[in-house]
């Protein structure tokens, strides 16, 4: 039998306030054990909750991002469960009227561009930390520490609808929604420290099957990896369950990376499970349109609005705008540097910025915010192979000084120091190209049997005379010239 894999994700971004989304706690991360939780994150008798209008404003970045509707009044409800890092015993979050109804989020899988539906975006709190390994008590005692430093951290809760059909579609999904929270500014992304995690819903049905199978939840996925191989593995286990004759239990389940598979952790509870009601400590959420005016007005472009205007206005490959638009900083180093450069080059700095420049972040492992070689500085290195002052050739060793700060990475400094400037004489190119030519007749009688490589290797021998200084595009036409 063929088996379809449906996949639908609930993903957790971490919004990006400084404070907590119902008190005035700090959200700063690596904090000491509840050094970061008040009255309102432990629930303590007579404490209220305040929402925090920057956490409603990140939530509706996002909506207008995704395309989606802001919800005019949206509700706050109380999601009823025990557990030991839930002091109030309820998670304060939004159930029946969330803030961001719908939307859509476009990627490419393979080549194939691809849009999965958003049912939701919610905003919510998150729960405390359970430290269960190597924890111990006063006594020296085998023991589980609550951490309530996240208590309370402003969580928005991404929910597609179940139209992922591969481990591959999700993770591409993922990284695209990754991208464009950190985009946006409202999630700083960071996976280690679970600002961003995903909850996989995984189902296999047999191919042409309208109705979805059981489904199982993988929950708190932290890296794209561990999401992919945690969807593949769990498809799988739920093929050789039913084509064993068994029954798939709706539960929840934790993805082991050691093992590479999952495992249950306990069984799936329903929206009835929680008991949900509208939280009385909180009145509705009112967003109003001029509300969204102002937020709207605040809103960066977006990669999608990028990437056709570097096409349509500065003449990028459709290739080039989306690599020079998967990450704002990325894309803001770029605008800059061909701000710098005449009109008609922008392609010559994205050559450089995808080729040279990624390549030396990448084997430092560097973000571009902390890139030694400045927009400024590229393109002034630019602007001297445009001008003929270097060859492209000689500008890659120019780089590399300048990236390791010789002359304080000062292009003009460093070609000046090294004698690197090209020569464009025609006359002085001349003069070694007729050397070359006397020199080599072997290979000059190969070139006029037809053989085109033997026209290369003069060209080097020319190159090699000139220490690598000569305009490279002078000696091709001379050399043709006097080969006739």
């Amino acid at each position: 039998m063929e088996w379809e894999i449906v996949i639908g994700l609930e993903t957790h971004a971490q919004l990006s306030t400084q404070s907590k989304i119902f008190s005035t706690s700090s959200t700063r991360y690596g904090s000491a054990p509840n050094t970061q939780a008040n009255i309102v994150d432990m629930a303590l008798p007579g404490s209220l909750p305040v929402l925090n209008r920057g956490a409603v404003e990140r939530a509706i970045q996002f909506g207008l991002a995704v395309g989606a509707r802001i919800a005019p009044r949206s509700i706050f409800a109380r999601k009823n469960y025990f557990y030991p890092d839930l002091p109030k015993n309820y998670q304060i979050s939004q159930f029946e009227v969330p803030v961001v109804q719908g939307g859509s989020i476009q990627f490419v899988v393979g080549e194939e561009e691809k849009t999965v539906r958003l049912t939701r975006a919610h905003l919510e709190e998150d729960a405390g930390k359970s430290l269960h390994e190597n924890f111990t008590g006063p006594y020296g005692e085998s023991s589980t520490g609550i951490d309530l430093n996240r208590a309370g951290t402003p969580l928005l809760e991404i929910v597609s609808e179940p139209e992922m059909r591969s481990a591959a579609e999700a993770v591409a999904y993922a990284r695209t929604l990754h991208a464009l929270v950190v985009w946006l500014g409202i999630c700083d992304g960071n996976m280690q420290e679970g600002s961003f995690r995903c909850d996989a819903n995984v189902s296999v049905r047999p191919k042409g099957q309208a109705e979805f199978g059981t489904r199982c939840e993988i929950k708190n996925l932290n890296s794209f990896r561990f999401l992919e191989r945690a969807i593949q593995y769990e498809a799988r286990r739920q093929i050789e369950v039913l084509e064993d004759g068994g029954k798939i239990t709706q539960e929840t389940r934790l993805y082991d990376a050691d093992r590479d598979e999952t495992r249950s952790m306990r069984t799936k509870e329903d929206s009835d499970d929680y008991r949900y009601f509208p939280d009385p400590d909180l009145p509705p959420l009112v967003v109003t349109s001029d509300w969204i005016e102002q937020v709207q007005a605040q809103m960066p472009e977006l990669p999608e609005q990028k990437r056709t205007r570097f096409q349509a206005e500065l003449g990028l490959t459709p290739y080039d705008a989306s690599q020079l638009t998967m990450e704002r900083a990325v894309a803001s180093y770029f605008e800059e540097t061909a701000a710098q450069l005449p009109e008609g080059q922008a392609k010559l700095a994205a050559n450089w910025i995808l080729g040279e420049l990624s390549a030396g972040l990448n084997r430092q492992e560097l973000a571009i915010s902390q890139c030694p070689v400045r927009p400024a500085a590229l393109a002034a290195l630019i602007a001297r192979i445009i001008d003929g002052t270097i060859s492209n050739k000689i500008a890659r060793d120019v780089f590399a000084a300048m990236w390791e700060g010789e002359h304080d990475g000062n292009p003009d400094a460093i070609i000046e120091a090294r004698g690197l400037k090209q020569i464009s004489d025609t006359g002085a190119i001349s003069a070694m190209v007729d050397e070359v030519l006397a020199a080599h007749p072997a290979i000059v009688e190969e070139y006029r049997a037809g053989k085109q490589k033997a026209f290369n290797s003069l060209v080097g021998q020319v190159m090699k005379a000139a220490k690598g200084k000569a305009n490279p595009q002078q000696v091709n036409d001379l050399l043709r010239e006097k080969l006739g």
